[in-house]
């Protein structure tokens, strides 16, 4: 896993990479949903509930960023989450 952190004008962004498993296409929109796990039942490898990236990504937006991953089956996935340095009151 690399976790890499740069800066801007516009703010901050950080990045995870990994080597995993990948994401399939059709659900990198859903993981950031409450509860949602792309495995599930009984052989479901990894441990969680389905709650932290949705977490990251209200937060993320609670800032006025934004998060997103790129992935590909078998080679991994980086999600990035971008925050401003300021942000605008509506």
């Amino acid at each position: 896993m690399v976790v890499k952190v740069q800066t801007g004008q516009a703010g901050v962004l950080l990045s995870v990479h990994d080597q995993g498993i990948g994401i399939a296409l059709e659900y990198q929109e859903k993981i950031f949903e409450s509860f949602f796990q792309v495995e599930g039942g009984s052989t479901r490898r990894a441990g969680g509930t389905g709650l932290g990236l949705a977490i990251t990504k209200k937060l993320t937006e609670l800032h006025g960023g934004r998060i997103w991953v790129e992935s590909e089956l078998g080679k991994g996935s980086a999600f990035f989450v971008e925050i401003p340095w300021q942000t605008q009151t509506p």
